[in-house]
């Protein structure tokens, strides 16, 4: 694999990628992650695309943009295609042989596609669930409520919101969603 045959396949991912998310990717921005200074045969004319990409794009903004549509699309390929995720890897390999803006896209750390406000979601649910046992223990002293009657129950709820609150009910369903995708496709 050459350079441009690597490019041609992680451009073509990305677009696809694109189009799953339903995102915009003018032509520009497209040839843009084909730029090098140092391969002709991957860029042709890296001064035009470079003065066509400054006056149509904001590189901030494209870079992470293109930089999580890179990672959707490996993540992707992962569970739908492990050999075409294996031909991205080595496409990766080949570019790290020379100077290819490519890379800097891929390896940009991407922020968090989570706002923080989720992290306030969780910690106001973490609050409401102590609250929620401080005031169960206080109305079972209060109103001499047998606790040892309820116990296994108690214990039950507890397990359940930890296993809850420690995202453990998403994994299980992440990897039913795997095993169900892989079972359905070879089953075709």
């Amino acid at each position: 694999m050459n350079t441009k045959q690597a490019k041609d396949f992680l451009v073509q991912q990305t677009t696809e990628q694109a189009t799953l998310e339903k995102v915009s990717l003018s032509t520009v921005e497209k040839k843009m992650m084909y730029f090098t200074e140092s391969d002709p045969v991957s860029c042709d004319n890296p001064l035009e695309l470079n003065d066509e990409f400054e006056a149509e794009c904001d590189t901030a903004e494209y870079e992470v943009k293109i930089a999580r549509l890179l990672r959707h699309a490996y993540d992707r390929l992962k569970v739908e295609d492990p050999e075409r995720k294996r031909t991205w890897d080595q496409a990766v390999h080949e570019l790290r042989k020379g100077d290819h803006y490519f890379l800097v896209l891929w390896d940009l750390k991407v922020p968090s596609e989570r706002p923080r406000r989720d992290f306030f979601k969780l910690l106001g649910v973490g609050l409401l669930v102590a609250v929620g046992i401080g005031i169960a223990a206080v109305l079972a002293a209060n109103y001499n409520i047998d606790v040892e009657h309820y116990r296994k129950y108690v214990l039950i709820v507890i397990t359940a919101l930890v296993l809850l609150a420690t995202g453990f009910f998403r994994v299980l369903y992440r990897i039913a969603v795997v095993w169900y995708h892989r079972r359905a496709t070879k089953g075709q």
